[in-house]
């Protein structure tokens, strides 16, 4: 199995899985750069899943399943045209074409039916859309930091090998603000440097691993008591549980 970044819009990545002629599309924001990649390198598009009724994540949807002819997977929770498989938590799916088995988790938080895809196995993936992002998690646009929190749980429990395999590309931003949240942690520092050199050869960022996020994503690391103080100290009060510290800061990441 080849995992193919295919980048659209500013910051987004679509994300083509390749198995020798054939091929499956993950968030399809966009069909002009899909089709295009599957032309050049000669892949027939046998599936398409989605994580999340976002424009950026479906809008290229229609357009590829009307020329490919092939199933749409996606959130039972959302309303997304053109889905010809609903999937909820625990439901496994084996990709047509590709013989790839997945297995959905549901992850709300940025909307309210968010799902991610697991590949599980010697060399585990996950596709978590916009939930777990390299340093960082996603806005709160539809659900409540308990969901949030419990989907970033989720997400952490797998096996830290795990390739996550996020929407955007904003790492080296995400950075910036786990320094301000967590400035004494020096695999932190350590990996701003080594995602700094990626950027400079214009490299991709992602995918990342989950051990590498439960080390440096402040969103992951609400226990931890420089991040507990740095939420309290932007709080200007005392925060008595977790959920309180994440919430706290996603809203300060919101306006940093």
């Amino acid at each position: 199995m080849q995992i193919h970044a295919v980048p659209a819009f500013q910051d987004n990545y679509l994300w083509v899985i390749a198995e020798d002629d054939r091929a499956a599309v993950v968030d399809p924001g966009d069909a002009v750069p899909v089709q295009a990649f599957l032309e050049r390198h000669g892949l027939r598009l046998e599936a398409i899943l989605a994580t999340h009724h976002h424009g950026d994540h479906v809008g290229g949807l229609a357009a590829l399943a009307q020329r490919w002819s092939c199933p749409v997977f996606g959130p039972a929770g959302e309303r997304i045209a053109g889905l010809t498989r609903k999937l909820r938590e625990g439901e496994r799916i084996t990709v047509p074409g590709l013989g790839i088995e997945l297995e959905v988790l549901d992850v709300p938080g940025h909307t309210a039916g968010h799902i991610a895809y697991v590949h599980r196995g010697d060399d585990p993936v996950v596709f978590c859309g916009d939930t777990l992002f390299a340093c960082g998690c996603g806005r709160l646009f539809e659900g409540t930091p308990a969901q949030m929190v419990s989907s970033l749980a989720k997400l952490a429990a797998l096996p830290p090998q795990t390739r996550a395999f996020c929407a955007h590309e904003y790492t080296m931003s995400n950075i910036r603000f786990a320094e301000a949240v967590e400035p004494g942690n020096a695999k932190l520092a350590a990996r701003k440097a080594r995602e700094a050199a990626r950027r400079a050869r214009n490299e991709p960022t992602v995918p990342m691993r989950i051990a590498d996020e439960l080390e440096t994503n402040p969103f992951l690391r609400c226990t931890e008591p420089e991040v507990v103080a740095s939420a309290e100290r932007h709080a200007g009060r005392a925060l008595a549980v977790p959920v309180e510290v994440f919430a706290e800061i996603r809203q300060w990441k919101n306006n940093f």
